[in-house]
C-alpha cells in the first residue's frame, strides 16, 4: 500500500478468485483418423471424424455404436434429442450433405433417415435449436441454410439409385429420404466457420470474412454484423451472461456482447495461446469460464474476469486441437489431429 501511496486508514476494495483444483484427465477414447466435432448430452457423447464416421459414446469412454453413411470427413455434429433408448443426430460432412440419424440403443441399431442436400462444398459447422425441430448448417460455400429437423416430412424423396452406389449402401430399405433447405440466408462472402442458435429465431454465424453475423430466420433479414479484423474460426454463446466467445486466426479470444450500445462490442481479449483457435466454449453452469483448443497442440480453462492468464493449460497433446465441448458441466471434451477424444474431469464445479 506504501508503494501505491495508499494511506493504511483507506477502505480497499479487494477483488480476487478463488482457486479450484485442476481438471483430471480421465481418458482418451482412440478414433482411426482426426477427431473434427463432439458434443455431450446427459451420459451420452457424439464424436465426428476424418474417417467419414460418427460415434457414440457413455461417459464411461464405452463405444456404443458407429455410424456409416457419409462419403467424406465428418466436420460437425449435434444432438437433435434424446428420448429413452432412442436419439436423433445430426452430422455434416465434406461430401457437401448433412444426415439426420435415428439410434436405438436397445436395438443396437441406427438408420440415416435423411441426407440433407444444398450446399456446394463442406458442411463444415452444424447447430440444432431448443425445440429441436430446425437445424441450421453453415458450409465452405459462404451459405447457411436452414432444415427441418422433424423426421418423416411427405416434402422428402428418396435418394437416387446412383447416389445409393456411390456411398455403397447396402440395401433399399436404409436408403435416406432427400431433404432440401427450408431457407438460405446468403450474406457472408467466405467460407462460414461456425453457426449457433442466439435466440429462439434467431441465428448467429461467423466467417472467414472477419464478421460474425446476426440473422432473422423468420424473415431472412440480417439484423447487424459485428466485424473484426481475422478470420473467425469458432463462436459459442453463454445463454446465463449473454457474451459471445469468438476463437480467431489471430491467436487471441474475444469476448462480445452484441447487445452493447456502447461504441464497441468487444469486452475483453483472451492472450495466451500461440496458434490458431480453432474452437472454444462456455461453461453451462458458470458464466465466467469457457475453454478453449488451438492449433498451438493446447487446450485451457479460462476465466473471463482475469483475461491475461488461462485458470489451466493443458498441453502435451502431439497435435492441433480442432474441437472442444462443454456440454456436460463435470467433463471437459477436446479432440483432434492426433485422432483421440480426451475427456478431462472438472473438480468442484459450482455456478457463480
Amino acid at each position: 500500500m506504501e508503494e501505491k501511496g495508499i494511506s493504511s486508514e483507506t477502505v480497499v476494495e479487494i477483488e480476487y478468485f478463488e482457486k479450484h483444483p485442476a481438471p483430471t484427465p480421465e481418458g482418451s477414447l482412440l478414433h482411426d483418423d482426426w477427431v473434427s466435432s463432439v458434443q455431450g448430452l446427459k451420459d451420452r457423447i457424439i464424436t465426428g471424424s476424418y474417417d467419414n464416421t460418427v460415434r457414440m459414446w457413455n461417459t464411461q469412454g464405452e463405444n456404443l455404436m458407429t455410424l456409416s453413411y457419409h462419403s467424406d470427413p465428418v466436420k460437425c455434429v449435434s444432438w437433435i434429442k434424446k428420448d429413452g433408448e432412442t436419439s436423433l443426430l445430426v452430422s455434416g460432412s465434406h461430401d457437401q450433405t448433412l444426415v439426420i440419424w435415428e439410434v436405438n440403443e436397445e436395438k443396437q441399431t441406427y438408420q440415416a433417415l435423411h441426407s440433407c442436400r444444398g450446399h456446394a462444398r463442406s458442411v463444415d459447422t452444424v447447430a440444432v435449436d431448443k425445440s429441436g425441430t430446425k437445424i441450421c448448417s453453415g458450409s465452405f460455400d459462404s451459405m447457411i441454410k436452414i432444415w427441418s429437423a422433424v423426421p418423416g416430412t411427405t416434402e422428402d424423396k428418396s435418394e437416387r439409385i446412383e447416389d445409393q452406389h456411390k456411398k455403397k449402401i447396402r440395401s433399399e430399405k436404409n436408403q435416406p429420404l432427400t431433404r432440401t433447405p427450408l431457407l438460405t440466408l446468403d450474406g457472408h462472402r467466405e467460407a462460414v466457420s461456425s453457426v449457433l442458435w442466439y435466440k429462439n429465431n434467431e441465428v448467429c454465424s461467423a466467417s472467414w470474412d472477419h464478421t460474425i453475423q446476426l440473422w432473422d430466420v423468420e424473415s431472412g433479414v440480417q439484423k447487424s454484423t459485428l466485424t473484426g479484423t481475422k478470420v473467425f474460426l469458432s463462436i459459442a454463446h453463454s445463454e446465463s451472461c449473454g457474451l459471445l466467445a469468438s476463437g480467431n486466426a489471430d491467436r487471441h479470444i474475444r469476448i462480445w456482447d452484441p447487445r452493447s450500445s456502447e461504441g464497441t462490442v468487444v469486452k475483453s481479449s483472451l492472450s495466451h495461446h500461440n496458434g490458431w483457435v480453432t474452437t472454444v466454449d462456455w461453461s453451462r453452469v458458470n458464466p465466467n469460464q469457457l475453454i478453449s483448443g488451438s492449433y498451438d497442440q493446447t487446450f485451457k480453462l479460462w476465466d473471463i474476469r482475469s483475461p491475461k492468464a488461462p485458470l489451466y493449460n493443458m498441453s502435451g497433446l502431439g497435435d492441433k486441437v480442432l474441437t472442444v465441448n462443454w456440454n456436460i458441466p463435470e467433463l471437459l471434451l477436446f479432440g483432434g489431429a492426433d485422432n483421440c477424444l480426451h475427456v478431462f474431469r472438472s473438480a468442484e464445479i459450482i455456478p457463480r
